[in-house]
């Protein structure tokens, strides 16, 4: 007769861990310093918010480093926890590797779609 002392203990994920944690810290405090960034150049606009004024934001090169940054910051951000949220929540691995492979074209079109529109201006 066999004895089980303890629980035996399941390993999933990667393990990523601090790295994960502080890079969703580190993109969610670049994201809210960019927020008050572009709030402040909108209150400093004087008369209506126009798209000529609007568009003048962001034309010149400097806050478009800024936003191309915080716009990849955003898709790590998104990656990351959509990548825990299935590894965490979705058991069979052929439905999660789908849901990832979605994930990251989804999340690569949209970034490349941001960035277009952020260097057409």
């Amino acid at each position: 007769m066999s004895v089980n002392y303890g629980s035996k203990r399941v390993v999933v994920g990667a393990h990523y861990g601090l790295r994960d944690w502080l890079s969703q810290r580190i993109t969610a405090v670049l994201m809210v310093l960019f927020t008050f960034l572009l709030l402040a150049q909108v209150l400093l606009i004087s008369g209506p918010i126009t798209y000529e004024a609007w568009a003048g934001i962001f034309a010149k090169q400097w806050m478009k480093v800024i936003t191309f940054t915080v716009i990849i910051a955003l898709g790590y951000h998104v990656w990351v926890g959509m990548r825990d949220i299935w590894m965490d929540y979705i058991k069979p691995i052929s439905i999660r590797l789908s849901l990832q492979v979605f994930t990251i074209v989804w999340l690569v079109a949209c970034t490349g779609w941001a960035i277009q529109v952020l260097w057409r201006l």
